[in-house]
């Protein structure tokens, strides 16, 4: 089965031979045989961006414990090495055993990034195996994607034959059963259509050729299953307790420079914050808590094992972790962890204090990233990011005072009713962190990166027409120019042209599979790379294939418009989302729901799963804190009080609970 005596003699021939030879520390013996069914676990992008993945590391463990699976990863090869095998006629493979794609039973994709889809169907077209669902036979792998892209997957609904929604920890034993029984009993008499059919019957998972798309005009009608047994919504899954699920135990070790090459430790899962913009913080929804005697015991025995001399503590707002500064102590004072320094990569500036910088600071420093994302307290308050200025400030100055010299702070541009004042304030919230940190250094540095905004399904904003090429280019031109003479402070921003590519696929619906099929054939595989990226690609395929970039990218939608993703729910109310809308435009904030009545998302009623804090009331100094008390240990859970909802009659909302309006 092994396809390395053909590949050994090719790999002297490509850039970085070390992403295809496997044989990392952490990586699986699987046993193939019968009964057993296999995985290729696929990150569509090259291995030094896929291998530190958590989720694909997670379900990589989790089948390999199982007795009736075994699973092996792959990666994207990148285009010198795609060329020699697509001479040699060499497909796709493992890392781990070097087996061909084809031969497994089920081809899984992560997905966090949507220009990822031309090189989903490189991979599917590489392993031999057609790219649409419905050419394949009963004996071709099942192709399956999870991750965050996939609470929209219409765009790649004719290339995929299961979508899993959610937490994919419990659902991959689910699909295991059922396929194999499919492949050992006969029980679904043998033909691919009757398996998909039960596979579509375990919650989270959708199965796109089981429903049926109706169209009035450019509008979708309805989506409908084709079968009564179908579900006509589809739920995504939830793991109620992290501390069922200590994963990656084994975490891998790479033999060659990846991104983010560190320990990584997941100390919670959700968010409550309630960014507007911010997708992953609304579809991941509730907060679920790691336990933090498994995350320091995750620590200790992963840097032990590992080596490694940094760890990352990963989730959407790491401060907010109710153990934080004693999980980050307990981990420096630790007398096996010399030297070991301690990142925390999503840093909310509200929930950083001079006692978490304190303790960072006792390790080797790194750079510290802030996301203020807009650069006025008017666009702060439309996104639901409430930050103020002095909280800002007072986290830079924080961490100034503790040692540090170079800060990085993230911000959105074309956000809606977004002005040019609000834009040139992002310039001047960075001229003032440098000029607090010559307070402490003579030569403070800030890095000010700048993304485009692209509006997501499942957030208030999934209704807002995105900014155009030229109007996000424009707002890049006044940052540029308003920050030419400031030393100490360098801006970056993102390619407006890809924001635009990313905004075609993020809302599209079905009619874009043969976008991204042109593109794809067209040679357009990693799009997410500069070097790549081809915007005239994309402009071609749309004309091509009779798709108006207007209208699936910058106009607004309305209320009553049946959105593609529609039949899929990430666990949030609809009508919570449009009230939301409204309540942005208003400029109306709302607080962390920890410390509110329940804004009845959906998210916790609909999973029986309420939050589990650190203390019964908001921190001193204001409800827009940490959101747990630092200074005290223990979880005590919380059970909030259930709200109705606000319903929305299309006038103006009626206010919610408000937060620094007046």
């Amino acid at each position: 089965m092994s396809l390395w005596p053909r590949l050994e003699n090719l790999l002297p021939q490509v850039q970085k031979p070390a992403r295809y030879i496997g044989c990392e520390q952490g990586a699986q013996a699987p046993t193939h045989g019968a009964g057993i069914v296999s995985w290729l676990l696929t990150y569509p992008d090259t291995y030094e961006i896929g291998l530190p993945n958590q989720g694909l590391q997670i379900l990589y463990e989790i089948l390999n414990e199982r007795d009736d699976a075994a699973a092996e990863r792959a990666y994207s090869p990148w285009t010198d090495l795609e060329a020699l095998l697509r001479r040699e006629k060499i497909p796709l493979f493992s890392v781990d055993t070097h087996r061909p794609a084809g031969v497994f039973d089920v081809i899984a994709f992560n997905l966090s990034a949507e220009l990822t889809y031309t090189n989903l169907l490189n991979c599917i077209d590489l392993a031999g195996v057609p790219i649409h669902s419905t050419a394949r036979a009963d004996s071709e792998p099942l192709i399956g994607v999870g991750g965050h892209c996939t609470y929209n997957p219409e765009p790649i609904a004719d290339f995929v034959d299961f979508v899993v929604l959610g937490d994919g920890e419990e659902v991959v034993g689910e699909i295991t059963e059922i396929v194999r029984e499919w492949k050992d009993t006969g029980r679904f008499d043998g033909s691919r259509r009757s398996v998909l059919r039960e596979l579509a019957k375990v919650a989270g998972v959708y199965v796109p050729s089981m429903y049926q798309v109706a169209y009035d005009g450019a509008f979708i009608a309805e989506v409908t299953p084709r079968f009564a047994d179908v579900p006509a919504t589809v739920e995504k899954r939830t793991v109620a307790d992290l501390a069922d699920w200590p994963y990656p135990k084994q975490q891998l070790v790479p033999l060659t420079e990846v991104v983010h090459d560190r320990l990584s430790v997941e100390v919670f899962r959700g968010c409550t914050r309630g960014c507007r913009f911010c997708q992953a913080g609304m579809i991941t929804r509730p907060v679920r808590e790691r336990p933090a005697e498994q995350v320091r015991t995750m620590i200790s025995d992963g840097l032990a094992r590992t080596g490694y001399d940094e760890v990352a503590l990963t989730s959407l707002s790491t401060a907010d972790f109710s153990g934080i500064r004693q999980v980050i102590g307990e981990t420096i004072s630790d007398a096996g962890c010399d030297q070991v320094s301690v990142a925390l990569p999503s840093l909310r500036v509200d929930a950083f204090t001079v006692g978490i910088a304190a303790e960072i600071q006792r390790a080797r420093r790194t750079g510290l990233t802030f996301a203020p994302e807009a650069g006025s307290w008017r666009m702060r308050q439309v996104i639901n990011k409430l930050i103020r200025e002095e909280d800002l400030y007072g986290a830079v100055e924080s961490a100034y005072s503790q040692g540090w010299r170079r800060m990085k702070l993230y911000f959105l541009t074309g956000l809606p009713t977004e002005t040019d004042e609000d834009t040139l304030g992002i310039a001047e919230l960075a001229r003032n962190c440098v000029a607090l940190g010559r307070r402490h250094h003579s030569s403070p540095s800030v890095t000010v990166s700048v993304g485009g905004f692209v509006p997501k399904p499942f957030t208030p904003f999934q209704w807002f027409g995105q900014n155009t090429v030229v109007e996000l280019s424009r707002k890049i031109g006044l940052l540029r120019d308003d920050l030419r003479q400031n030393k100490g402070v360098q801006l970056k921003w993102h390619d407006p042209k890809a924001t635009l590519a990313e905004g075609i696929t993020s809302r599209g619906d079905r009619r874009l599979g043969p976008v991204i099929e042109y593109v794809w054939r067209k040679g357009g595989t990693f799009q997410e790379w500069s070097e790549h990226f081809n915007y005239d690609l994309w402009l071609e395929a749309m004309a091509a294939s009779g798709c108006d970039v207007d209208w699936y990218v910058h106009r607004h939608r309305t209320d009553d418009e049946v959105l593609p993703w529609d039949h899929l729910s990430a666990g949030l109310h609809k009508d919570f989302l449009w009230q939301d809308w409204r309540d942005s435009l208003n400029e109306l904030g709302l607080e962390d729901c920890r410390w509110t009545p329940c804004y009845d998302c959906g998210a916790c009623t609909g999973y029986g799963i309420e939050h589990v804090v650190a203390s019964t009331s908001p921190p001193a100094g204001g409800s827009q804190g940490t959101g747990v008390d630092l200074s005290q240990g223990g979880a005590v859970p919380v059970v909030l009080g259930k709200r109705p909802r606000a319903e929305s009659n299309g006038d103006d909302p009626q206010p919610r609970r408000l937060v620094g309006v007046g």
